[in-house]
């Protein structure tokens, strides 16, 4: 399957560190070869680089390598194809626009005959049922909120609703952000872990490179970095429990939350349960 990897900030803070160890894993230390994609947060828009190479082989991989982007909230993605072709249309992270900003949202997991019926309003441009999900969500909102904006409380109130009706398709990890705040979801892993003062040395996993971020920071600067994996030997990265949803804001964990999946995922493993194919079934 695919790894994610997410970034939420007090203040404005490049990610190249951590893709810099992240990215190995597309052909040097794991095998997610089937494109990258990386999105960068500014106020209601954000920069979105994608391609269907690996993210070693990329020129635009090498570009976010070596030049310091900085936002407050980052999501990107590699990919190891279960559904879709290798094409850019199904590279992640998927954007849309809703209330005047846009979204963004990445997927890793495999969802089986998940075919919910859709407004029309979201439409997936790809074949992956990555895109399909984040074109339900998106529906989801527009039927419960209408084109009002809602407060970020009430949209994670819909997501820890919604995400463990999805996840009965099959695994379903998530990021998710609007520039405000990170939505992620894990149904099997995830993990995550807060940079703040007194920062400390950090030395990557999968490359030779280690940081002290006490020299690179400020006081005022923290960093939330959510990641399939661990990225770093040294830190004290903390595992999502299976149906755990996490809202991150300012760099740090304001909101947690444990779902149903737990009993949804022992109901999937029964013949005898019922799929649902239609949104308005849920």
């Amino acid at each position: 399957m695919c790894q994610l990897l997410g970034m939420n900030c007090a203040t404005p803070t490049d990610i190249t560190f951590s893709f810099r160890g992240f990215s190995q894993r597309a052909g040097v230390t794991s095998d997610h070869c089937d494109g990258f994609g990386i999105a960068f947060f500014e106020d209601k828009a954000c920069r979105l680089f994608v391609d269907n190479q690996s993210a070693v082989e990329s020129p635009i991989a090498d570009l976010i390598r070596n030049y310091p982007i900085k936002s407050r909230n980052v999501i990107a993605h590699i990919r190891k194809a279960t559904q879709g072709k290798i094409t850019l249309e199904n590279s992640h992270p998927f954007l849309r626009e809703l209330w005047g900003r846009h979204w963004i949202f990445a997927h890793n997991g495999d969802l089986h005959d998940f075919n919910p019926q859709l407004s029309g309003r979201f439409e997936p441009v790809g074949n992956t049922d990555s895109e399909r999900a984040f074109c339900y969500l998106l529906d989801q909102m527009v039927q419960t909120f209408g084109y009002t904006e809602p407060c970020i409380e009430k949209v994670f109130s819909l997501l820890e609703r919604i995400a463990p009706q999805i996840a009965e398709f099959g695994t379903f990890n998530f990021c998710l952000s609007n520039g405000k705040a990170l939505f992620s979801y894990a149904t099997t892993k995830l993990h995550w872990l807060v940079r703040e003062y007194p920062f400390q040395h950090a030395h990557l996993i999968d490359l030779d490179v280690e940081v002290d971020f006490s020299e690179v920071t400020t006081p005022e600067d923290r960093v939330a970095v959510i990641t399939t994996e661990p990225l770093t030997h040294n830190e004290a990265w903390k595992a999502y429990q299976p149906g755990e949803m996490i809202l991150f804001e300012h760099g740090q964990p304001t909101k947690h939350a444990l779902t149903r999946v737990e009993r949804l995922m022992r109901e999937a493993e029964n013949p005898a349960l019922k799929r649902i194919t239609r949104a308005d079934q849920y």
